[in-house]
């Protein structure tokens, strides 16, 4: 019988190797669009898929996490609550995403991008209703069905632009791509969450509204995350040209898909916080808060550091010569990726305490600090503007999610492995400066040892741990 630690070494394990080959094929739909579309249509697609998201996260609503929350607590009847969860979903999504393009023809877009926006609304539907069978998996330690689906998803997306390139089919179809990997995705995870919950159609109103009181809060929170963290590409296609909204969305895509890996590791604890926090067991509670900041801490310093030297070397190999610039925006965007990582714990945390209504102050003070500094500076500085101004957003939102997470527990984390990872990275830095005449993958290749090298010798991760890891079956 396995442990509780070994459940989560085994699924954070299988993560890890299902988001190494996600994040490759993501990467690779990224180097060939980008080459494909160049800056200005990959402006445009950015733009399509930034003007999707503020609809699809307002869809969400919180939809998401309540469902892990809910399905989590003890005497739970999951296939009750998902049943309802998912009627209420589908026909939020439907309604919503069918608003995206009426509302497109108000905006000072081509005509291609607002074709695109109404053709790419199947793909935001889609991932909609997959978001609600996550949960089910988080909740049974099974994430590693979760990666079959998104990696079917991506190799789908992958196949789909490869046969749009050869054959110069234009946006629209790199659009269809799109639609067709989400497709798959949601397709493949709806079998597999059939075999643990066979939910259906609901509509129990009692639990609507349970539902509802249970996620405005976080809904609404999301709304004005929303506000901060897209908003910057939606300003920038309107007081900008579509190839700087590809100069800019480039990087910013691939902050998106660094973003997937702690959205995945701290979704897996989530049901655990929930758990412990119920039973009031604040030992074990803590232990899972310092050793989740530990992991966010040896994985994001070292690629903050890494993209300091690597950054314009990146951008040029994932999108070629003609993105030169991105790499200077993405050293800055990686700053706020930084933050992600931790800010990623405090926020999923909020949602375990029930603090969901406590901190809407601190998303509707992001939002709106947020939205007056975009007014300001990107329409003076363009991108780069947009990238300081990501930054600071990101920040801010991370320390107030902590400030909650502080008031609510009293508990303060460790920072002895956080030091040690900023030496580990200090020791790899100083690598790659000096090897910087080398190719890029070859630094990339010498920079995971170096800082893994580094770390265990600065005893940032211990024999104890490492043989647990081998040892699972």
């Amino acid at each position: 019988m396995a442990t509780f630690n070994q459940k989560i070494a085994r699924n954070t394990i299988v993560q890890l190797i299902g988001k190494g080959f996600s994040t490759i094929l993501g990467l690779i739909a990224v180097v060939i669009m980008t080459r494909y579309l160049g800056q200005e249509g990959y402006g445009q697609y950015t733009t399509i898929v930034s003007f999707l998201q503020f609809f699809g996260i307002i869809v969400d609503f919180g939809l998401t996490l309540t469902t892990v929350q809910m399905i989590s607590k003890p005497g739970a009847d999951e296939k009750k609550i998902l049943s309802n969860i998912f009627t209420l979903r589908f026909w939020s999504a439907l309604i919503f995403l069918g608003i995206a393009p009426l509302v497109a023809l108000f905006f000072p877009y081509p005509s291609v991008i607002k074709i695109g926006i109404a053709f790419t609304t199947l793909s935001f539907f889609f991932i909609a209703l997959q978001q609600i069978q996550v949960g089910i998996f988080q909740k049974q330690l099974k994430m590693g069905k979760i990666m079959i689906a998104e990696i079917a998803g991506r190799a789908a997306l992958v196949i789909g632009v490869i046969l749009v390139a050869f054959l110069n089919k234009g946006i629209l179809m790199v659009m269809g791509s799109i639609v067709l990997g989400s497709f798959v995705s949601w397709l493949i995870t709806f079998i597999f969450a059939r075999r643990y919950v066979k939910y259906s159609w609901a509509y129990d109103f009692d639990v609507w509204k349970k539902i509802i009181i249970t996620s405005w809060p976080l809904g609404v929170s999301i709304i004005f995350n929303l506000l901060y963290l897209k908003s910057d590409i939606i300003i920038l296609s309107v007081v900008r040209s579509q190839a700087e909204v590809g100069l800019y969305g480039a990087p910013y895509r691939v902050i998106d898909i660094l973003t997937m890996i702690p959205m995945m590791f701290v979704g897996l604890l989530l049901p655990i916080f929930t758990l412990k926090w119920a039973e009031k067991n604040l030992a074990e509670f803590k232990n899972i808060f310092q050793m989740a900041f530990n992991v966010m801490a040896i994985m994001a310093i070292p690629i903050v550091v890494g993209t300091q030297f690597l950054g314009e070397e990146l951008m040029v190999l994932i999108a070629g010569q003609e993105f030169l610039i991105s790499g200077s925006l993405l050293k800055i965007l990686i700053l706020a990726q930084g933050a992600i990582f931790f800010g990623v714990i405090f926020g999923h945390l909020i949602v375990a305490l029930n603090k969901q209504l406590v901190m809407l102050w601190g998303y509707i003070i992001t939002a709106v600090l947020s939205l007056t500094v975009y007014f300001i500076v990107i329409p003076r500085y363009s991108y780069y503007g947009a990238a300081w101004a990501t930054v600071f957003s990101e920040v801010l939102i991370m320390c107030l999610t902590f400030f909650v997470v502080y008031k609510t527990t009293k508990i303060f984390p460790s920072f002895k492995i956080f030091s040690k990872a900023i030496l580990a990275s200090a020791v790899m830095g100083v690598v790659l400066y000096f090897a910087r005449d080398l190719h890029v993958l070859i630094l990339l290749l010498i920079s995971v040892p170096v800082y893994l090298g580094a770390l265990y010798l600065f005893k940032g991760f211990d024999k104890k741990l490492v043989k647990e890891i081998i040892s699972l079956r």
